[in-house]
C-alpha cells in the first residue's frame, strides 16, 4: 500500500513510499472514521506514521492538530522532522518553558507540539487571551501515552488530558509501547474495540533476544561503574567483531564521555578491530573541522561516541548520521536518545539501572525507560535478530527478569498528587462542590483503574478518600468551604498554588512567610533563599560526601542548624548563584537547581505581592534576578534592561553604572566609553529608557516641630519613566533609638511605624499624606520607599529629620 496511493496530497510529509503491516492494519480507524484511536505496538514497528496519518486527516478538514511529545528534547526534533509539513504549506510551532511563547503564531499554527507540563500549564490559563490556543485543537496525539505510569509526570498527562477534553472535545489518538493493559487506557479515552489496536512481538521488523546479565557488586561505586562497563564490553565484543553495532545506555552525560574513553583502552586492549583512522573519506571531510567537541572527535577516529543533550546540535547530528552509516560502532548514550531518535543497533546494553537526579538523588531507572532502550535492539533491513542485555546487581536480576517476561502494566499516579490536581481544577473554577469532585475524577485514568483493581485501588473508599483529601485543602488554606451549601472555591493561596504549579507544602512555606512579612517581621534576601532551598520541590536532593566541604564554606557565618543536608546544599548553590560563583564541586547538579529555584523564587514574589505587598516581592524579584544571572546586589537592577545579561552587568558595574538611570544619564556615549559597541549601547540606552523611574520631591515638609503639635505634610512621588505598578510606603523612626541603621537587602526595619503604605499604577505622579506628630524624641526620621514590584529594580529611598523641639 503506497504513500502516494492512499493520501496523494501528503505522500512528501512521510519518510517512506509504503505502509508496513501494523501501518495497513490501523489505517482505516484512523482515516476513515473519527473515534479515539489507541494503538500499542513495538518499539521500531512505526508507531510515528500512525501520528501524522491522524494529523493529515485533521489538516485536509483545515483543523488544528496537538502533538504530546513525552520530553522537551523531542519537541525540536519533531520540529526538524516536520519540515516536510511545513515545505506542503502547513505551520509546525513548538510550544515549551524554555521558548518565548507566541500567541498569535500558535494561535494560527497547524500543528502545536508540545510537552505535557506546558500543555498542563496552558489548559490551566486556557481563558487567557495568551493561552487561548489550547481550545481549539482538533486532534490531540498522545506519543508514548504509556508515561501515565511514570512517576509524577504520569499524573500531569493523565489531568492534562482529562482537562483538554473537557476544554474542546478533540480526537484522541494515543500511541504506545508494548502494554498488557491497553484496554484500560481504551476505556479512558473511550476508544472503541475497533479503534484499539494491540500489535504483539511478530510485527516488530527484528526479533528482539532481550536477557539479564549480572556483575559482582563491589564496595566503592565508582569501581562498580568499570565492571558494569566490562560486562557490557562482553556482551558488545562478539558484534563488533562481526562489523554489528552496539548501543550502551549511562545514567549521565558525563558518564557517556568517561565510559567512551575507557572503552576506547580497552577495545585497543582487546585488538577489536574498530576505528576509521584509514578512512580516508573521514579525513577528506576536515573531521575536525566539522566536530566541536575535542573529546568526541578523538573516539570517533577509533568508531566510539558519545551522545547526551549537553552536546551541540551540530555535533548530535554528526553523531547520528554516522552511526546510520555504520562509521560508528559502539555508541555511548543517555536515555534520551531512547525516546527521540531512531537509532537501532544490533545489540544494546543497559549499564546503569540506576541514576542520580538532581532533585531525586539516586532513583531506580523506570521500568519504562528500560523496555524502551532494550526495544532499540536490531535493525531493520540489516538484522535477523536484535540482542538486547541489562546489566545488574544479582541482587535485582529476577526484577528485571520478570520486567522483559511479562512487561508492565500501565497504572494511574495520580492518588500519589491528587491533592495537587484537585486545587488546580478547584482554582480554575470547574470544580464548585464534591459532586463535581466526584464527576471530575471519573474522567480520569485513576477511575478506571480502580474499576479494574478494586482492591489495589482502595476502589471501595474512593468517595471517602476524596473527602478527605478535599477536607485537607480546606484545613491547609488552600479551598474555602461555604458551611450552608458546602459550595467551594480556590482562596488567594489556592490559586497562587495551581497558576505557579507549586506542591501544596511549598505554597504553604510561602504563605507562612508573607503572613510574617505582613505582621511587621523583617525579611532579607537569605530568608528568601532558605525557605526557597527548604521547598518541597528540593525534598530529595541529597549531598554528597564529597561536596560537604564546598558546602560548608558558602554557608560559613550563616546559622543553617536546622536543615537538612540536601537543603545545605540547595542553599549553598542559591547563595553562590546570586553572588555569581557556584563552587566547581556543587556545578553538576547547579544548572537543574537553579531553573528550578527561579521559578519557585518567581512564585514566591507572586505570593508577597498578594499576601504582603509590592516591597517584598520588590526583594523577591531583585534576589530571582540575582540568582539567575550572577550579579551584586546594588548593579541587580541593569538586568531589567533588554539587551543585559551577566556579562554586562558586571562589565557596567565595574565602570560605575549599577542602575538604569546610571545608563541613561551616561548616555550612548558613556556607553560606549564604558566598553559597550555602538550598536549595542544603544539598545540598552533604549531599554534603560523604557524602564519605569521614580523621583520623590517633599514639598515644604518642615524641619522642626512642637512637643505634641501636629502637622499633616505631602510628599509626591513622580515617576518620569514608563508607567508601572509601584508601592509607595512612608516610615517614621525615632532618631535616638538607632532604629535606622541599615540591614543589607531588608524589606522593612522591624521597629519602624508605617504611616502610609499604597499600592498604584504610577502614570505620572501621586501624592502621599504624611502626619507629622510632636511625639517624646529628639528627632524623628522619615522614610519615603517607592519599589516597583514587577521589575528587579532597588527601591528609591529618601529620608527627612524633624527636630522635636
Amino acid at each position: 500500500m503506497e504513500v502516494a496511493e492512499v493520501l496523494p496530497e501528503f505522500a512528501d510529509a512521510f519518510a517512506f513510499e509504503e505502509f508496513n503491516r501494523m501501518q495497513r492494519e490501523a489505517l482505516p480507524a484512523l482515516l476513515e472514521s473519527d473515534e479515539n484511536v489507541v494503538a500499542s505496538a513495538p518499539t521500531a514497528s512505526g508507531k510515528t506514521a500512525l501520528a501524522e496519518l491522524a494529523i493529515c486527516k485533521t489538516l485536509a478538514e483545515d483543523g488544528t492538530a496537538l502533538f504530546i511529545a513525552p520530553m522537551r528534547a523531542l519537541t525540536n526534533e519533531k520540529e526538524d522532522d516536520w519540515d516536510r509539513f511545513e515545505e506542503l504549506g502547513y505551520s509546525v510551532y513548538v510550544v515549551t518553558g524554555e521558548r518565548d511563547l507566541n500567541p498569535r503564531r500558535a494561535r494560527r499554527a497547524d500543528i502545536l507540539v508540545m510537552t505535557p507540563e506546558k500543555l498542563d500549564s496552558a489548559t490551566r490559563k486556557h481563558d487567557s487571551r495568551r493561552y487561548d490556543f489550547v481550545t481549539d485543537v482538533d486532534v490531540c496525539v498522545i506519543d508514548e501515552v504509556h508515561l501515565l505510569d511514570a512517576d509524577r509526570r504520569g499524573s500531569v498527562l493523565e489531568v492534562t488530558i482529562s482537562r483538554l477534553r473537557r476544554l474542546c472535545e478533540p480526537r484522541i489518538v494515543a500511541l504506545s509501547a508494548t502494554m498488557p493493559n491497553v484496554e484500560d487506557v481504551a476505556a479512558w479515552l473511550d476508544a472503541p474495540e475497533d479503534a484499539t489496536f494491540e500489535f504483539g512481538a511478530e510485527y516488530r521488523p527484528v526479533e528482539l533476544n532481550a536477557g539479564v546479565k549480572t556483575y559482582t557488586h563491589g564496595e566503592n561505586s565508582f569501581a562498580d561503574k568499570y565492571r558494569r562497563l566490562y560486562r557490557a564490553l562482553d556482551l558488545a565484543e562478539p558484534h563488533l567483531r562481526e562489523d554489528g553495532q552496539s548501543l550502551v545506555f549511562v545514567s549521565s552525560r558525563q558518564d557517556t564521555v568517561r565510559a567512551a574513553e575507557k572503552a576506547r583502552d580497552e577495545i585497543a586492549e582487546r585488538d577489536i578491530p574498530m576505528g576509521v583512522r584509514g578512512d580516508f573519506d573521514y579525513h577528506n571531510n576536515d573531521l575536525k573541522e566539522r566536530i566541536e567537541n575535542e573529546t568526541l572527535y578523538k573516539s570517533v577516529l577509533d568508531g566510539v561516541a558519545f551522545h547526551h543533550a549537553g552536546l551541540s546540535k551540530n555535533d548530535r547530528d554528526l553523531v547520528e548520521e554516522w552511526f546510520k552509516e555504520g562509521r560508528i560502532e559502539l555508541l555511548f548514550s543517555t536515555s534520551t536518545l531512547a525516546w527521540g531518535v531512531n537509532l537501532p543497533a544490533r545489540c544494546v546494553v543497559i549499564r546503569d539501572t540506576k541514576l542520580h537526579d538532581p532533585l531525586e538523588g539516586e532513583i531506580d531507572m523506570s521500568p519504562l525507560d528500560v523496555l524502551q532502550m532494550l526495544g532499540r535492539a536490531g535493525r531493520p533491513g540489516y538484522d535477523d535478530v536484535g540482542y538486547g542485555w541489562v546489566v545488574c546487581d544479582t541482587a535485582e536480576a529476577d526484577k528485571y527478569r520478570r520486567l522483559l517476561d511479562d512487561g508492565k502494566e500501565i497504572e494511574s499516579r495520580l492518588a500519589e498528587t491528587l491533592g495537587t490536581h484537585l486545587n488546580a481544577e478547584i482554582a480554575m473554577g470547574t470544580i464548585t462542590d464534591l459532586e463535581d469532585v466526584m464527576d471530575w475524577l471519573e474522567t480520569t485514568f485513576y477511575y478506571v483503574r480502580g474499576q479494574s483493581s478494586p482492591e489495589a485501588y482502595d476502589f471501595p473508599n474512593l468517595r471517602r478518600r476524596v473527602r478527605d483529601c478535599l477536607e485537607d485543602l480546606v484545613d491547609r488554606g488552600f479551598v474555602a468551604m461555604d458551611e450552608t451549601d458546602l459550595s467551594i472555591e480556590a482562596t488567594p493561596r489556592g490559586v497562587l498554588a495551581s497558576k505557579y504549579y507549586l506542591r501544596l507544602e511549598t505554597a504553604v512555606r510561602f504563605a507562612t512567610l508573607c503572613d510574617r512579612v505582613a505582621d511587621g517581621e523583617a525579611v532579607a534576601t537569605d530568608d528568601l533563599l532558605e525557605v526557597v532551598a527548604t521547598a518541597a520541590e528540593f525534598d530529595s536532593v541529597s549531598a554528597r560526601q564529597a561536596e560537604r566541604d564546598a558546602i560548608d564554606a558558602v554557608l560559613v557565618g550563616q546559622e543553617t542548624g536546622d536543615l537538612e543536608p540536601g537543603q545545605r546544599k540547595v542553599l549553598a548553590i542559591l547563595r553562590g548563584a546570586a553572588s555569581g560563583s557556584v563552587p566547581t564541586e556543587l556545578r553538576s547538579d547547579a544548572w537543574v537547581i537553579r531553573r528550578n529555584a527561579t521559578r519557585l523564587l518567581s512564585a514566591l514574589g507572586a505570593f508577597l505581592d498578594r499576601l504582603a505587598g509590592p516591597h517584598a516581592a520588590n526583594l523577591a524579584g531583585r534576589v530571582e534576578a540575582r540568582v539567575e544571572n550572577g550579579v551584586a546586589e546594588d548593579a541587580v537592577g541593569l538586568t531589567a534592561i533588554d539587551g543585559i545579561g551577566p556579562g554586562r552587568a558586571s562589565k557596567l558595574s565595574k565602570e560605575g553604572l549599577s542602575t538604569p538611570g546610571d545608563v541613561v544619564e551616561a548616555g550612548i556615549a558613556g556607553l560606549v566609553e564604558a566598553g559597550l559597541s555602538e550598536g549595542v549601547a544603544e539598545r540598552v540606552y533604549e531599554g534603560a529608557q523604557s524602564l519605569p523611574a521614580a523621583e520623590i520631591e517633599w514639598g515644604s515638609f518642615p524641619e522642626t516641630i512642637e512637643t505634641g503639635e501636629n502637622d499633616v505634610s505631602e510628599v509626591t512621588v513622580r515617576n518620569v519613566g514608563e508607567p508601572a505598578r509601584a508601592g509607595i510606603r512612608v516610615t517614621v523612626n525615632v532618631r535616638e533609638s538607632d532604629a535606622l541603621s541599615s540591614q543589607s537587602g531588608t524589606d522593612v526595619p522591624d521597629d519602624g511605624v508605617e504611616m502610609t503604605s499604597t499600592s498604584t499604577y504610577l502614570r505620572g505622579e501621586e501624592t502621599v499624606p504624611v502626619g507629622v506628630f510632636g511625639a517624646d524624641a529628639d528627632e524623628l526620621e522619615f522614610r519615603v520607599s517607592v519599589a516597583f514590584p514587577e521589575q528587579p529594580l532597588v527601591p528609591l529611598e529618601e529620608r527627612r529629620t524633624v527636630e522635636v523641639r
